[in-house]
């Protein structure tokens, strides 16, 4: 708690107990039965209480017999009896104890309330001024109203950092129709007893009960009412993150982007004063402020490098759509001037309107500090994320031209808290998709004649006509020699070699398409080793979005390259990039990219040249790929991507040469899987090829590099060891049967498969290739007779006699 809340407790406190000890004598003498009387009425009927909507209060009937006591006893009874009838309606059926301090500023702030009304009631000047009874009984009855609801109310700002008078006429200005109804009957009660007695009073029991039923069934479907407001409420928001995830899924360089947004613009909003309603605005402005983009085309928000001027007209559009769409849901604040003027900037150069100055909503000011912040901190398709300072400093100096010069500086002195904020804690009228917005530039310039992609002219027209024939012949030259080999790296090789006198680079890459990934399969020049290891998934980087929409990028940041890694350590200092798509019959074969050091380095002539060739380029790479998977399927066994047959007997084939040149054994093992058959039958093939692709990896990871282990077909695999001697057979083999077991175990749970092994070694079992695998065969089948006569739980004993 506050010392200011404490200081007030204290102060309440304190007056309370000096009205106690200062209570004046009494003004008339009254029966100990009519106090009695209300004294007990007052404690029975502090039951009959109401909870207060949005706070922890409550709000009881025994007011009536505290104004029966102001206007028949003296004040020492009204004030027992108002402390009697408090401390009831805390401790009868609390559903929590109240806190010692509650208790004694709950019974001070009452005894106040109810020593000024009663004083108010009896004051001299104010009957001599109106001696009518009504008029003394209303006006004690706000002096009581105000003191005890006013008192609490500022509790109540202190300790739960509320406003005051805002706390003061939500939860108890409504309140006063009830005080004032039983002041009201409790000054009829007052006349009647005048004429026949205070006894009737019982009689009125009742007429109390009826009033509390009232007041509890109307604060009951208020809570009601509240509550359903509270749940709308809810929806709304969920329909508004849920609209937010539909731009997330448009754009995926907004994962953080939006969340950080709001949490940045409601923080600088609150700074700035704004109302509740416009706070509310300026939160679903911010999570909503691009849904215009869902109308601009996927490959123009994804693209890796500068919009033309036609991508750019058409991403102009994305505020007007947006403040379309959102027109639609009729929001109750204003979110929709929002969202339309948040590209708007301070100087007028903004678009679509053209608004400056204060015409430009408050809440598009702020959000459009905060969007601008972000988007330079954050990576972007086109080049990477500036540090928050560097970042921060470009917003500044931007103050008084695009932006609200308050707004900045409020962003400027709150930055470090926000960032903090923000690691501490988503048949309709057409929409104007055709729209031509004809103001405004993008923050990182036109794609120009003058810059990016200028045109080179050469100096005379005898130049011009040389440099044309020049590129006529070596054009010639490469699409000629393109298809001349059908080698991968053959083609790629000559491919990049012929480039080098057409384009200057620093680095030239050729990614291959491999499913939905893009891996570089010929990388030559600086940063070699960066690009050589990259495998781009389709649609990220600037290579990726080259061959997701087949379209070229020129001059692009290489940076973004590897961004697919997330890791900061692993971007490119090449400044500029040139890509194009490899096309060949079945789509995109691959992309070839172009890097330099300098910034802004190809021209419109190095695209239409890459152009020229990538048609060709891309058809020639397409046949070598194909050639290459034929090639591959001749040896490969296509289930396991182990040699198969024919390549194990040329790989045993060259390791006997060489074990005769040099002297050194070489094993050959033979492996046929028990139980195997059951596995088919049991679980179909597909569960069998599972198993025999499961057993091929096992056996590759225990072998080494230059050991060959290959499948002869079936359920058999031949494994070829060089320079290993018969003592190693034991090892091995146990090796083997424990990648059996373990694939059993795994797939079924059960140990269901188990291994015949046999082994042949030359140069002692034999000289040649068919020798070796005979004998290796033979004791094979050996091993397997043993198995199945009951050795089957033993390590096989007779590898190698």
């Amino acid at each position: 708690m506050s010392r200011k809340a404490k200081a007030y407790i204290i102060l309440t406190a304190t007056l309370g107990v000096l009205v106690l000890q200062h209570a004046p004598a009494a003004v008339r003498p009254a029966g100990a039965l009519r106090f009695l009387g209300y004294l007990a009425g007052a404690v029975l009927t502090s039951q009959l209480k109401v909870r207060l909507p949005g706070i922890a209060g409550s709000l009881s009937v025994h007011f009536f017999f505290i104004m029966m006591a102001v206007l028949d006893l003296d004040i020492r009874q009204a004030l027992m009896i108002a402390c009697a009838g408090t401390l009831g309606q805390m401790l009868w059926h609390a559903r929590r104890r109240p806190r010692p301090r509650q208790v004694v500023f709950n019974l001070a702030s009452v005894t106040v309330a109810a020593s000024c009304a009663f004083n108010t009631y009896h004051w001299p000047l104010l009957r001599a001024f109106d001696a009518s009874p009504p008029v003394p009984l209303i006006a004690a009855t706000v002096v009581f109203f105000l003191l005890n609801t006013l008192a609490v109310a500022g509790v109540l700002a202190l300790t739960e950092d509320q406003g005051f008078w805002r706390c003061w006429r939500q939860n108890f200005l409504w309140t006063a129709a009830q005080y004032m109804a039983l002041a009201a009957l409790a000054g009829l009660v007052h006349v009647v007893d005048q004429r026949t007695g205070w006894e009737i009073t019982l009689l009125l029991v009742p007429v109390i009960y009826l009033v509390y039923r009232s007041y509890d069934l109307y604060l009951s479907r208020l809570e009601e009412e509240k509550r359903h407001v509270a749940e709308m409420a809810e929806l709304h928001l969920r329909t508004i993150e849920a609209l937010a995830m539909a731009i997330d899924a448009k754009d995926d360089n907004t994962h953080e982007h939006l969340r950080r947004v709001k949490i940045y613009a409601t923080e600088i909003g609150r700074e700035m004063q704004l109302s509740s309603s416009e706070l509310q605005a300026l939160e679903a402005a911010a999570l909503l402020h691009d849904i215009g983009k869902l109308a601009v085309p996927e490959y123009i928000i994804s693209k890796p490098g500068k919009l033309t001027p036609e991508e750019f007209e058409k991403m102009k559009i994305h505020p007007v759509v947006g403040a379309e769409i959102l027109e639609r849901v009729q929001f109750p604040y204003a979110v929709v001037p929002i969202v339309r003027a948040h590209h708007e900037k301070w100087n007028g150069s903004g678009y679509p309107d053209g608004l400056k100055g204060e015409e430009i909503p408050l809440g598009a000011r702020i959000l459009s500090v905060v969007d601008c912040l972000d988007a330079l901190a954050s990576d972007r398709q086109y080049r990477r994320a500036f540090p928050m300072d560097v970042a921060l400093e470009k917003v500044v100096a931007e103050s008084g031209s695009s932006f609200d010069p308050r707004v900045v500086e409020v962003l400027a002195c709150r930055s470090a808290v926000l960032e903090h904020l923000v690691q501490a804690a988503g048949a309709a009228p057409k929409l104007s998709t055709g729209a031509r917005i004809v103001r405004g530039a993008p923050a990182g310039g036109f794609e120009t004649p003058g810059e990016a992609a200028r045109v080179e002219s050469p100096k005379d027209f005898l130049a011009s006509i040389a440099a044309a024939r020049q590129e006529f012949h070596l054009l010639a030259d490469v699409l000629n020699e393109l298809g001349s080999s059908l080698n991968v790296e053959e083609t790629l090789s000559l491919l990049a070699a012929r480039l080098r006198h057409m384009i200057p680079f620093d680095t030239v890459a050729i990614y291959v398409r491999e499913r939905d990934r893009l891996k570089a399969q010929y990388v030559n020049g600086e940063e070699y080793r960066l690009f050589s290891a990259l495998e781009i998934p389709m649609g990220q980087g600037l290579s990726g979005w080259v061959a997701e929409n087949r379209r070229p990028i020129i001059n692009g940041s290489p940076s973004v390259e590897p961004s697919y890694l997330n890791d900061p350590g692993k971007a490119s200092r090449l400044r500029s990039a040139l890509a194009v798509p490899l096309e060949g019959v079945a789509g995109v074969a691959g992309v070839l990219t172009l890097y330099r050091a300098e910034a802004d380095a190809f021209t419109r002539d190095h695209l239409r040249i890459l152009q020229a060739i990538s048609s060709k380029a891309g058809l020639a790479i397409e046949n070598a790929l194909k050639y290459r998977q034929v090639e591959d399927s001749a040896v490969t066994d296509e289930l396991t991507s182990l040699p198969n047959a024919r390549s194990l007997f040329i790989q045993l084939d060259s390791e006997l040469a060489r074990s005769r040149r040099t002297g050194a054994p070489l094993l050959v093992l033979v492996l046929d899987l028990d139980g195997f058959k059951g596995i088919n039958d049991h679980y179909g093939h597909l569960a069998g090829n599972r198993v025999l692709q499961m057993i091929a990896d096992g056996l590759r990871s225990k072998c080494r590099e230059y050991d060959c282990v290959a499948r002869m077909g079936g359920d058999e695999f031949v494994i070829l060891v060089p320079g290993a001697s018969p003592d190693a057979v034991v090892t091995k083999s146990q090796q083997f049967h424990n990648i059996t077991r373990d694939v059993g175990l795994a797939l079924y749970q059960q140990d269901i498969l188990s291994m015949s092994i046999g082994a042949a070694c030359f140069p002692e079992d034999g000289a040649d290739t068919e020798q070796l695998l005979g004998v290796a065969d033979k004791r094979m089948y050996e091993a397997k007779q043993w198995r199945e006569k009951g050795g089957a739980d033993k390590l096989q004993p007779a590898l190698y006699p």
